[in-house]
């Protein structure tokens, strides 16, 4: 099945100036794939509820019409190696499971494309572990005078150590087509924000002590990561790619003291550190204990080679030009170890932006980069905030968004608001191996 149209890139260059608890990995065995290139793509599928347990109990129908566009259009691009950003957890993989089984491995034809349905997709190696949405925290972080501990409430989310009516929600997942190297993967949930040197901790703007919007009790254990950062490696034809997936907290929904924009920043910061020199890193401690980041010393004990190849994946959260909080994402975007290339592209955005107006006619990023479709005016408009950003030992040869122009056949898959699968759009690329 021929996989999407390559749009060409426009004027903005990554070269801008301007993140362990019980897992599961599932692994099945799969024959060998030679082929000369590999797809890796980052998709918020926006699957979440309002209780858990709902998106369960949806996915078990087998009819769901969200996971039904959702899958086609994985189905659709067909990528090797795919991040999934929020669907839930649960600490059997039951979420994952149903959707792999009772969506992706049927053919599926919500556009109602004149071609016929998409061809099913099937992964083997799939990874999950849980996230801190939704994870209580014992502490009254929503500064509501109260800690509600009963799931199913905005309150009880704001206490959570990442916002989440109930434990799992807004989650991560990643499948592959290629083995998963499950000794080596790190993960770095539980990792204290304080412990990041120079951390951005939030101030209450009433009071005179420095970083005092959380209590000190509370700080003692707050982690940095909202949902959870990752270290995953793949290996594929014998070579080890690094998937570092994360999910930053928006940088909005707070006051004066930009308790999640400079959050936000500190989980973007992360990768910078992780993928610097060993020195830049040396702080860092994974949920096992091991200390360092990607270029620590190869004498750690399953520790990769310093300049290891990585695909730094997810929705960031943070758009180099517009929206809140670019500070963060240029300056990962500026980092030497990353690829420089023009970013994936889509007319389909482009169509979008000019067809909504509002905010987007004020933006000043090339609109053709956007990825993620949220509210107009008043709202930030339409955003570049989901990556797939290689390494600089990685080649890619091509890049794109999955958002079709509004006469292609696939359209309804993504639509228009209200959305029938996702506000963000999967982002893919081509790597040379």
């Amino acid at each position: 099945m021929d996989r999407p149209a390559i749009f060409p890139s426009r004027d903005r260059c990554y070269a801008l100036p301007m993140l362990l608890a019980a897992c599961l990995v599932f692994s099945t065995p799969c024959a060998a794939n030679a082929a000369p290139s590999l797809r890796i793509a980052t998709f918020n599928l926006s699957l979440y509820g309002q209780t858990g347990g709902e998106i369960l109990a949806r996915l078990q129908s087998k009819t769901d019409p969200q996971a039904q566009h959702l899958a086609e259009i994985i189905q659709r691009v067909r990528p090797d190696v795919i991040l999934l950003n929020e669907i839930d957890h649960d600490p059997d993989g039951a979420v994952l499971k149903a959707f792999c089984d009772n969506y992706l491995t049927v053919p599926q034809h919500a556009s109602q494309s004149p071609a016929g349905p998409a061809e099913a997709i099937q992964y083997p190696y799939r990874y999950t572990a849980a996230v801190n949405t939704g994870r209580h925290s014992g502490f009254d972080l929503g500064r509501n005078g109260t800690i509600d501990a009963t799931p199913g409430s905005d309150a009880y989310g704001a206490d959570a150590w990442g916002y989440g009516r109930y434990a799992g929600q807004y989650a991560m997942a990643i499948l592959s087509r290629y083995p998963i190297d499950e000794a080596k993967i790190r993960t770095f949930q539980n990792f204290h924000w304080r412990d990041m040197p120079d951390a951005q901790l939030p101030d209450d703007p009433a009071t005179p002590e420095p970083h005092d919007w959380y209590s000190a009790a509370a700080l003692e254990q707050f982690p940095l990561s909202s949902k959870s950062h990752w270290d995953v490696p793949i290996v594929v034809n014998g070579r080890t790619i690094h998937l570092l997936a994360s999910h930053p907290t928006p940088p909005t929904f707070d006051g004066p003291e930009d308790r999640n924009g400079k959050r936000n920043h500190d989980e973007i910061r992360f990768w910078v550190d992780y993928i610097g020199p060993a020195e830049q890193g040396a702080y860092i401690v994974d949920d096992h204990g091991a200390k360092g980041g990607l270029a620590a010393p190869q004498s750690e004990q399953a520790r990769p080679a310093p300049g290891a190849s990585f695909v730094i994946l997810g929705d960031l959260n943070g758009d180099p030009l517009d929206g809140d909080g670019p500070a963060g994402i240029a300056a990962l975007l500026a980092a030497p170890q990353l690829l420089k290339y023009s970013p994936p592209a889509s007319l389909g955005a482009v169509e979008q932006a000019k067809l909504q107006g509002g905010t987007n006619a004020r933006h000043r990023g090339d609109p053709a980069h956007d990825t993620c479709d949220p509210a107009d005016d008043p709202g930030p408009g339409n955003l570049h905030i989901d990556y797939a950003l290689p390494s600089a030992d990685l080649k890619v040869t091509a890049s794109g968004v999955f958002w079709p122009t509004a006469d292609d056949p696939l359209f309804p898959l993504v639509g228009t608001h209200p959305f029938p699968s996702s506000d963000h759009r999967l982002v893919w690329v081509d790597l040379e191996l």
